[in-house]
Order: structure tokens, then sequence, then C-alpha cells
């Protein structure tokens, strides 16, 4: 049964941490698509030149796309062997990445003035993003609503993993019990050195009948 229940919790954290890893796909084909863009308006490639100023946003966009892909193979790796070492990694990350997207969700819905928290973006990618969030903000809403829950799931799911533990705590002895038999039949079968009885010593009317002998 814990068996049981133990794979179903590993199929359903792989099948819910493979949405972090599409999203982390999508904003890693979206950062290089504006990484291109930039480059068609420099002419040239980016930090060629000195004086060239620097596109935080394309740059945090990529990054955190990689760092969502990192995650979904911790998840991976964590859900398929259920070690406590892996599961820790995975909640810890998954944590870290949850609390930054309510720092960020918090100031953005709560303060009015967001805009100046951050700083100026030279590309002008920063500026079409919050256009696009401002055109589409239902829907934007609703996809930061599920990302945030997708990420949620997957932490409850790695804690449950935990509590349940690795495969090797719940086997049945009777797996075990092939290694056990060839000591139990060594044991069973080893030869018997001991000799339970009376010591036996010559009487004294053989020590006199030989003394006689060799007289």
């Amino acid at each position: 049964m814990v068996r049981m229940i133990r794979a179903c919790i590993q199929s359903l954290l792989k099948f819910v941490n493979s949405g972090n890893g599409l999203v982390g796909i999508a904003m890693i084909l979206y950062g290089i698509w504006l990484m291109r863009a930039w480059q068609r308006h420099l002419g040239h490639f980016p930090f060629e030149r000195p004086d060239d100023p620097i596109p935080w946003f394309m740059y945090s966009f990529f990054g955190v796309g990689i760092l969502l892909c990192v995650i979904t193979c911790v998840g991976h790796i964590a859900a398929e062997t259920a070690r406590g070492c892996c599961l820790h990694i995975y909640v810890m990350l998954v944590f870290v990445v949850l609390m930054v997207e309510a720092g960020l969700a918090t100031d953005v819905f709560l303060n009015r003035d967001w805009e100046e928290d951050f700083p100026m973006d030279p590309s002008g990618s920063f500026d079409q993003f919050k256009q696009f969030i401002r055109l589409n903000f239902d829907i934007c809403q609703w996809i930061g609503i599920s990302m945030m829950s997708i990420q949620g799931l997957s932490l409850l799911l790695a804690m449950l993993l935990k509590a349940i533990g690795s495969r090797r705590y719940y086997d049945s002895d009777d797996d075990y019990a092939p290694e056990r038999l060839p000591l139990l039949k060594n044991a069973l079968h080893s030869p018997s050195t001991c000799v339970i009885g009376d010591p036996v010593f010559p009487s004294k009317n053989d020590a006199w009948n030989k003394r006689t002998d060799d007289e």
C-alpha cells in the first residue's frame, strides 16, 4: 500500500514539475528573441564595446528561465530517487522562487509606483513587457496564479514524498529473504568441532602391563 502511494506521489510530482520546465523553456526562448532583437538594434554583439548599455531585463528573463529548468531537473531527480537530500534541495529552491514571486506580486499590486523600483532598461524590452501586461492584464494574472499554484503543489508533493521516505525503508522482508538464507544455511551446515563427553584416561593396569612387557 505504501509503495502504491509513493509511486502515485512520484508520478504526480513529475507531472506537476514539468509545468515549471515548460515555463522555463518559454522564458529562455523569449529571452533569446529579445537578445537577437537587441543585437540587430546595436549592429554588433552585446558587450562587444565597453560603452554598451546593459539590458538587464532580457538577461534577467533568460536567467530566470534557466533557473526554472534547473529546478525542473532537480525535481525529476528527487521524484525518481525519493532521497532526502534531493528533496531538501528541491524544496528549498521552490520555496525561494515562491518567496521572490510573492514579493514581486505584492509590490506590483500594492505599490502604485512600482515601476520606479526597477532600473531603466536601455533596450526598451521592459517597457514593452509592461505594455503587454497592461493590455492583457487578466490573462497575465491567471498565468501568474497558475505558475504559483504549480510551484505550491510541487512543494506540497515533495514534502509528502519526503514524509513517506525512500523505497528501501518500506520493502517487505521477503525481498531480502534470498540474501539472508545463505547465511542461515552456512550456520546450519557448519561442521561441529566440539566434542562433549567425559575425558578418557589410561587405567593403571594398562600402564603396569606395558611396563612388564618392556622388561
